[in-house]
């Protein structure tokens, strides 16, 4: 097939490309020239020289256009592709049981009674470019490696579920268990790639579009980075991502791909499977999304290759000599494309050859049936083949294949480019017939009559079976496949956290310094010190990391190529190929993304690594929280720092920086292990803990959770760790922080994170002016106790013969007198979610609404949660008890002006970290 470099199309960013040639000659020689250049001394040095002319042709002012858009042809002639090395016949018949069984699984999921949904057109669109990369490309695991990394299409997997069951990795009972889970357990299959739910299997979920092309970017510069820190040989590892054209809509789809061609990441291969429709109507039925795509990766950097047409299409090409038949591909947009995937081919030669002689002409010849039949390239194994195989091996910039494809290809006229093709899930007798004589599949007329569809299987020892192990054995081993390699890793003795146990004295510093510290030290172990992974949005500084600058460095494959601004400071920004800090800009997304290639290392590489991902509290769950349930699925370790934490600590910055629901948010994600500690040494156990739990056990012992710490940046002094402490308090939730040394009347305080010291201060006035005696207590993490306690009510519900189980938070507040009053930084519903648990009258208090910029005094004031507010609440809760007089509420009030919220003291002022 003609390249589409060989033609030349009207408009070229911009500017009319269709210029007369002056002089023939002269531009023979300087093609010959190019032509030359690259047959004796390569593409690299030929790409080099062309630059160079682009750009002394801008120095010159000549006006060249960028080449975003070519032709609407393969990108690979004819004659430039390689010798295709299967059997193309028995890879036919190996995709056609695939395709049949996989329509059939999600058919028999339609049955009378179950009805649980399903998808079949994607997959049958697509079936081939999978089957190629099966069969040639898509590396395993068996050498211990990580082998390949493929991000399947989240609606293509019935077929990678059909593939499985030809191959004896999957039943016939589990193919019929598709979507039920848990009342076909253990039988049951998932959907979607979700590794959570099936961990021997999947990799990575990627059925939230747009969370596929990103993660897989960072993937694949998670690959790079462990092999240039040494920790993991990727070098034979390549990431695949299977998208769709309709999911590039997705901001998160095209928004990293610079970074990708920055880096050189030509380890990374897109598959985008254009079959021109979306899930409800085409794509751009009034443009062409694969010319709008190669513009998109031209100008990000990428190496495109586009993959349009199938070989029917090549003796047609290589007649036109005028450009006609590539003209009318160009001018065509999708949405007719789409009609003539369902029209006949009477229809077509009328409609898209019939406008011109010259077409005419071309296809005198060719019956309608065979005009019916040229095909689009993502369909045809020898192209699909020549475009993989172009992307193995470009080097310097990773590749997009642009495949144009038919959704619901073989499925027959009722579903083939139909508008409504993604949520058919069920064909009739009829469809099914037609379908299997399109595969040539022996199945009978009465099998399909009777009963639901069958299950088709060519024999354990047939060519098709032995063929399929042959090329799996070949590659390494079978994929998807999930394994989990990695060894415990020898956890840092006591004495790396006795730093934060002492407190920081005198100092008043944040707790996120306090963290900070703790992190310092675990850095220098000689056994995990290596495997910490620190990623931050562009706020190193902001957070007080960059201490690390000197010492760990930023990851750059390139290195430092300048002189840093900042060169003579003690802590200078240096940048490393060895770095083992990832700065990833102003990207909480692609942060988020590197946060889960590192976080599953230990999964996909055999190689743990501990990362330690450090933001504004405010854009985390709720700027990405849909990769952070990636992250869950993705079963995914690490720890999540919310710093610059609470609703009134970050005052200056005001209503999009206040962070009060974080908290409230992370309880919803079931892997998250979330905690508000108030000093430094309940970090130091919840961090000790976290490294125990995710990674200090076997395999089967770690679990798959992450930790979300929220500190913040508000200086206040930590005491050092009471003797005796109460560690079980920490880690699950509660503990008693300091008893009541004056009073009379009981009461009780609960608070987190930065929320303790105005409880003490409150403890204090209640002691001094009040004669209350109130417990101050340290509530590490509501969202654990809640989580507990529900799990209690679930036992107890599923047991009421057995002896009925007590939450921990009743069990630990039982025996406290007095009414239960608790306060944080954030809104009431985090502590409140503790409230039916409790053993007593509850209150609390929390920054509800939305924040703003003010002093932190005049914030707590406002939301009510400053010292003298919970002495108030206190009060208010001992008046409904009757322990004292209503009247001396008012007197509170007036006493602290607490209607007045210019009366505060300001409070602590800056504190970044």
């Amino acid at each position: 097939m003609a390249s589409g470099s060989d033609r030349n199309p009207i408009i070229i960013g911009g500017l009319p490309s269709q210029v007369p040639d002056f002089d023939p000659e002269e531009t023979r020689e300087w093609l010959d020239s190019l032509d030359a250049a690259v047959d004796e001394r390569g593409r690299e040095r030929a790409r080099y020289l062309m630059l160079r002319l682009i750009e002394r042709a801008r120095e010159k002012r000549v006006a060249v256009p960028e080449m975003r858009s070519t032709d609407y042809v393969n990108t690979i002639a004819t004659k430039d592709e390689p010798f295709f090395p299967g059997d193309e016949e028995i890879e036919r018949r190996i995709l056609n049981a695939t395709r049949w069984n996989a329509a059939v699984m999600v058919s028999r999921a339609q049955r009378p009674g179950i009805g649980v949904g399903g998808h079949i057109a994607t997959f049958a669109s697509s079936a081939s470019l999978y089957d190629v990369g099966f069969n040639h490309f898509f590396r395993g695991k068996d050498d211990g490696r990580g082998g390949d990394q493929i991000f399947f299409q989240g609606h293509a997997s019935p077929g990678i579920y059909a593939r499985a069951f030809l191959l004896d990795r999957l039943s016939e009972a589990q193919l019929d268990g598709f979507r039920q889970e848990k009342s076909k357990a253990p039988n049951g299959l998932s959907s979607y790639p979700h590794p959570r739910l099936m961990p021997d299997f999947w990799e990575f979920p990627t059925v939230s579009m747009g969370l596929g092309p990103l993660a897989a970017i960072y993937q694949a510069r998670m690959n790079r980075y462990m092999e240039a820190r040494g920790i993991a040989d990727t070098s034979r590892s390549h990431v695949w991502a299977y998208l769709g054209d309709g999911e590039m809509d997705e901001p998160e789809s095209l928004g990293q791909l610079s970074l990708a061609a920055r880096e050189g990441l030509d380890n990374l291969t897109f598959v985008v499977n254009c079959n021109l429709q979306r899930l409800d109507g085409p794509v751009r039925g009034n443009g062409k999304i694969i010319q709008e795509l190669e513009s998109q990766f031209r100008g990000a950097g990428w190496n495109v290759i586009k993959l349009v047409w199938d070989r029917s299409w090549d003796p047609l090409l290589a007649q036109d000599r005028t450009g006609i038949l590539v003209n009318k591909l160009n001018t065509t947009p999708d949405g007719q494309f789409q009609t003539y995937a369902t029209e006949s081919g009477a229809y077509i030669r009328e409609h898209f050859f019939g406008g011109d002689p010259r077409l005419r002409e071309m296809v005198k010849d060719m019956t309608d049936d065979q005009i019916l039949h040229l095909g689009r390239g993502g369909h045809d194994h020898r192209k699909v083949y020549a475009a993989y195989a172009a992307a193995k091996a470009h080097k310097g910039q990773p590749t997009v294949i642009l495949a144009q494809t038919v959704k619901g290809w073989t499925l027959g006229p009722n579903f083939e480019g139909r508008n409504a093709t993604h949520q058919m899930k069920k064909l009739t007798v009829e469809d099914l017939k037609r379908f299997r004589d399109r595969l040539h599949l022996p199945i009978s007329d009465k099998q399909l009559d009777e009963g639901y569809p069958p299950y088709y299987h060519p024999g354990r020892d047939s060519e098709e079976i032995q063929y399929m192990h042959d090329r799996r054995s070949s590659l390494g081993g079978y994929v998807p496949t999930r394994v989990v390699r990695a060894k415990p890793l020898v956890l840092p003795e006591d004495k790396t956290y006795a730093t934060a146990k002492k407190g920081s004295g005198q100092q008043s510093i944040a707790s996120t310094m306090a963290f900070v510290r703790i992190l310092k030290d675990l850095m220098r172990d000689k056994e995990i010190g290596k495997r910490f992974v620190l990623i931050a949005p562009d706020e190193y500084r902001t957070f007080g990391m960059d201490a690390f600058f000197p010492s760990a460095k930023i990851y750059n494959p390139l290195g430092q190529q300048y002189e840093s601004v900042d060169r003579d400071l003690l802590l200078a920004y240096k940048e490393s190929p060895q770095g083992q800090m990832l700065h990833d800009g102003i990207s909480e997304a692609g942060c988020t993304a590197s946060l889960i290639a590192a976080g599953s290392a230990y999964a996909t590489h055999g190689e743990p690594l501990i990362p330690v991902y450090v933001f504004y509290s405010m854009f985390g769950f709720q700027r990405t929280g849909d990769q952070f349930w990636q992250m869950a699925d993705q079963l995914a370790r690490g720890f999540v720092l919310g710093a610059t934490a609470g609703r009134t600590t970050l005052t200056g910055e005001g209503l999009q920086h206040a962070d009060g629901h974080s908290q409230l948010l992370a309880s919803t994600n079931p892997a998250c292990v979330a905690y508000d500690p108030a000093f430094g040494y309940e970090i130091a156990h919840i961090v000790k803990d976290g490294l125990r739990r995710m990674y200090g056990g076997t395999p089967e012992e770690n679990e798959d959770v992450f930790y979300y710490l929220t500190v913040y940046n508000e200086p206040i002094q930590h005491p050092a760790e009471p003797e005796n402490v109460d560690v079980e308090g920490i880690l699950k939730g509660v503990y008693r922080f300091k008893d009541a040394e004056r009073g009379e009347i009981p009461a009780q305080i609960l608070a987190s994170g930065v929320a303790v010291p105005w409880a003490v201060e409150a403890q204090r006035i209640l002691a001094e002016e009040w004669n209350v005696r109130a417990d101050v207590w340290s509530a590490t993490s509501w969202n654990e106790l809640r989580r507990e306690a529900v799990e209690v009510e679930r036992h107890n519900l599923l047991h009421p013969e057995e002896e009925q189980r007590v939450p921990y938070v009743t069990r630990k507040l039982s025996g406290s007198e007095g009414p239960f009053v608790a306060v944080s930084d954030w809104m009431r519903s985090v502590p409140d979610q503790i409230a039916r648990w409790v053993p007593g009258a509850y209150q609390s208090l929390g920054a509800d609404g939305f924040g703003f910029a003010d002093t932190r005094g005049a914030a707590r004031r406002f939301f009510h949660i400053d010292a003298q507010s919970i002495v108030l609440a206190v009060l208010t809760e001992l008046a409904k008890q009757g322990r004292i007089d209503r009247s001396l509420l008012k007197q509170a009030i007036d006493r602290y002006d607490l209607l007045d919220v210019a009366a505060a003291e300001p409070g602590a002022a800056g504190g970044d970290a």
